[in-house]
């Protein structure tokens, strides 16, 4: 039986997903690590915590599977992080990783000084905090020592990668958000290499996300009594191959993820240049391309307020709560690590307005939700300005879990959301992305057409939409209010 491995490289955990041809699910594995916060801004991860839980959940499969049936590995990663080696190909320093928000002073730099209207017309996208060249920046500014030993720089799963075939590698939709891609034309920026002071070799091999970039080395063939090595398929970005996962590759098909962060993915034929500078335009895993819109706290935003504020992990006893307090006056800004889209701020806060002596923990919990809802309504309607529509939208991640909060996005947005009755996500995306990259499928399409995945209809409930739309409202002008209170904040 022949069988493809999806790994998922997750900001809490790595996924790791064995299915057949027809995507039927063999074995899950799921690896939990650490993400290190020194302060309200900074969040790193160790490489090697990522490479000790393949190595763990690999063996964990091969505990159960014959592994001389894989014939293919792809993966999903998260995306942005900065991974720099050494001359000894040692890692120079923990991963900065994509929410961190260290490099505003590198971010403006770049937005102000190098100016936004160059970096739209030479990689098609302004600065944001969470983009890897302003880490790389970062470093050069503050850790000189460390910024002179690097050799190479690569993001979260070609360390994996390069762990496991020994080739420096990686693909156009996860090097589409280092800043340092010319997103259009798919080459590396000699000019925002000058700009980050490094050399075009110190960068890896570029791909398509299908493409076998090598095969699994000797060192992990041995480990693991691995007769034929395992054909290695690059894979790309968490979202570009969770949209493969979801189907979303046709124009005006998008995807919105409730995961840690919050995301807006819509599929494009053609390179989009954003009007409004506050989304991403980047490259798809099927060799087109997409726009991004990311907020940095969604189910995060959730977990925060039930877990350290209510001090309860009951999900299901709070959402039961909450079908009692849909209505009411409570307003949340989910401003809890900075925002990125569409204001690339860092210094924004989250903040509860209109609480009174009568407000429950469920009117705080419910004004939660729907807080992140309206920011991902601001990232919408910016994707509508750029005149891409939303034909068939998909939710997914661990918030779509709630039918409450499905509910509610798709009445805020009011339009139809689709859901798979599969729970999978990113790590399903890779194996199909293996799959293809094998020629088991001649495209996605191709998979799509002979293995149907059902899926549910969430539709809007028009009723919802003047009580949605007047609160909305009110969220836009507390946002004005939350700006003021970061100019009262650097006035200290």
């Amino acid at each position: 039986m022949k069988l493809y491995l999806g790994v998922d490289l997750g900001t809490s955990s790595m996924k790791i997903l064995l299915v057949n041809k027809k995507g039927e699910v063999i074995k899950k594995v799921r690896e939990y690590y650490e993400v290190h916060n020194f302060n309200e801004v900074f969040n790193e991860q160790n490489p090697l915590d990522w490479w000790n839980s393949f190595l763990i959940a690999f063996k964990k499969i091969s505990e159960e599977i014959d592994v001389n049936q894989i014939e293919a590995i792809s993966f999903s990663g998260q995306m942005h992080g900065l991974v720099i080696l050494d001359e000894n190909d040692s890692v120079i320093r923990p991963c900065i990783l994509w929410n961190d928000g260290r490099s505003e002073k590198e971010t403006d730099y770049l937005n102000k000084v190098i100016g936004e209207d160059f970096l739209m017309n030479e990689v098609g996208n302004i600065s944001f905090s969470g983009f890897t060249l302003p880490k790389l920046l970062w470093v050069k500014n503050n850790e000189s020592n460390n910024f002179k030993r690097i050799k190479k720089i690569m993001l979260p799963k070609d360390y994996i990668v390069y762990r496991l075939t020994n080739n420096f590698v990686t693909d156009y939709s996860d090097a589409s958000g280092t800043l340092l891609l010319d997103v259009k034309n798919k080459k590396w920026s000699k000019k925002m290499a000058m700009i980050g002071n490094i050399s075009l070799n110190i960068l890896p091999t570029l791909h398509e996300s299908t493409d076998i970039v090598g095969e699994t080395n000797h060192e992990f063939n041995e480990l693991f009594k691995i007769s034929k090595p395992i054909k290695v398929v690059i894979g790309g970005g968490d979202n570009a191959i969770s949209a493969v996962g979801t189907n979303c590759l046709k124009e005006g098909n998008a995807t919105i993820s409730l995961g840690t962060s919050g995301t807006i993915f819509v599929a494009s034929d053609k390179f989009v240049l954003d009007k409004s500078r506050a989304i991403h335009s980047f490259a798809h895993a099927n060799g087109k391309y997409h726009l991004l819109s990311c907020i940095l706290s969604a189910a995060s935003a959730r977990s925060w307020f039930l877990e350290k504020v209510l001090n309860t992990e009951d999900y299901s006893k709070n959402e039961e709560e909450m079908t009692f307090s849909l209505k009411n006056n409570v307003l949340f800004l989910p401003y809890l690590n900075g925002e990125r889209c569409p204001y690339n701020d860092p210094n924004l806060t989250a903040n509860f307005f209109n609480l009174r002596y009568n407000t429950t923990s469920s009117d705080m919990s419910v004004a939660v939700i729907e807080g992140v809802c309206f920011a991902l309504k601001d990232c919408f309607n910016k994707i509508l300005e750029d005149g891409l529509s939303f034909n068939h939208t998909l939710i997914t991640g661990g918030g779509s879990k709630s039918k409450l909060w499905c509910q509610m996005l798709s009445d805020v947005l009011q339009i139809p959301l689709y859901k798979q009755n599969f729970e999978e996500g990113p790590a399903f995306g890779a194996a199909i992305v293996a799959m293809v990259g094998l020629s088991e499928y001649a495209s996605f399409d191709k998979f799509f057409a002979q293995n149907k995945i059902e899926e549910s209809v969430f539709t809007p409930n028009k009723e919802m939409k003047e009580y949605y739309d007047r609160k909305y409202r009110q969220y836009k002008k507390l946002h004005n209010i939350a700006l003021e209170l970061v100019d009262i904040k650097n006035e200290k």
